[in-house]
């Protein structure tokens, strides 16, 4: 649903949430994850704590994405592929788009330093990140499991999804080096794109060949 063809209802709610994640991240931002509460963030947003809590299940929420939508998203990538492409190609492809088009999730904005330094200073939101990067995986190897029809016993589907699922985390990891390093999010993007295209030539036709989706027939 774009804002052009929502309802007053929706547009609302989008509206709502967006000022209660200004809201939350301007806090954070400048005093620390930790040192603030729901309470103080509801009073900013002008919400009321119970309203907040219909949008957020827990405080992590207020920063980063809830576990059913995030963790899934290298599953998502996969399941979405076109015909004729494969696992391995379709992470790539989704991985470099939103390089290319500085998505806002991969922090690739201005002013994002001060964001990526509160996260990384609060042992909860670090702990977040590692549960969501371990659930991606899982997921992505039950995914591929299906789509191959490999046995129950068959250790493949979760090689190949740890092995995507290290290259998600290495590209997080790489743009947070460069974060803190003071880069611009062109140049970051610009190192992002040349890791891809080194983990591409890696990777190797084995893994970058696996779980093709088959060509639509004529």
């Amino acid at each position: 649903m774009t804002p052009s063809t929502e309802g007053l209802r929706e547009r609302k709610k989008r509206q709502t949430r967006q000022r209660i994640h200004e809201a939350a991240t301007e806090l954070f931002v400048a005093r620390g994850f930790d040192d603030v509460t729901i309470a103080e963030v509801a009073e900013a947003a002008e919400v009321s704590v119970n309203t907040l809590y219909n949008y957020i299940e827990a405080k992590e929420d207020l920063v980063l994405p809830r576990d059913q939508e995030f963790g899934r998203r290298l599953a998502d990538f996969v399941k979405e592929r076109a015909p004729g492409e494969s696992a391995a190609r379709a992470v790539l492809g989704r991985l470099r788009d939103e390089v290319h088009r500085r998505d806002p999730n991969l922090g690739l904005t201005e002013g994002f330093a001060r964001v990526y330094a509160m996260m990384r200073a609060a042992p909860t939101l670090t702990a977040r990140l590692e549960q969501l990067g371990q659930q991606m995986t899982a997921a992505l190897a039950v995914v591929l499991a299906e789509e191959t029809g490999a046995a129950p016993d068959d250790p493949l589907p979760r090689v190949v999804a740890h092995q995507l699922g290290s290259l998600h985390a290495l590209v997080f990891s790489e743009i947070g080096r460069l974060i803190s390093a003071g880069q611009r999010p062109d140049a970051i993007a610009e190192a992002v794109l040349a890791l891809l295209d080194a983990a591409e030539e890696i990777l190797g036709d084995p893994i970058l060949g696996y779980a093709t989706r088959a060509p639509r027939e004529e």
